[in-house]
């Protein structure tokens, strides 16, 4: 069973979060999450990388968000996963988070399902 999926089951880590301390494993229970609600979810990869040949390459929209979810009525769900502790929003992740929301989708930053689940029923998603 993988750290994630114990954390999600056994609803443990500081300040009543299920998740450890890093963003891969806040990523990791969201993504379980939105799979046993039966929402349909994408992980989505954005940044940037160089090629053997020294190129730089770019993927995805600067400030993307980590996942994509689509809610009832086909409403866009964008959800950017921090860690619990110290994690922060850069201006271009705000920027993007703020675009999705003044245009009718639903832009959130979780790092614990609690919050999740809040900010999704706040928004009529679930």
């Amino acid at each position: 069973m993988s750290r994630a999926r114990r954390a999600i089951k056994n609803n443990c880590g500081a300040g009543g979060h299920a998740f450890a301390a890093s963003e891969g494993d806040v990523m990791s229970v969201v993504l379980q999450w939105l799979a046993l609600k039966r929402i349909p979810h994408w992980r989505i990869n954005s940044g940037a990388l160089k090629t053997q040949r020294g190129n730089l390459v770019r993927f995805g929209a600067r400030g993307m968000a980590d996942i994509y979810a689509i809610g009832p009525g086909g409403i866009s769900v964008w959800i950017e996963c921090k860690r619990p502790k110290g994690g922060a929003l850069s201006a271009a992740q705000r920027e993007f988070l703020d675009c999705v929301n003044r245009n009718g989708g639903v832009g959130i930053v979780v790092s614990a399902i609690e919050s999740l689940e809040l900010q999704l029923k706040e928004a009529g998603v679930i």
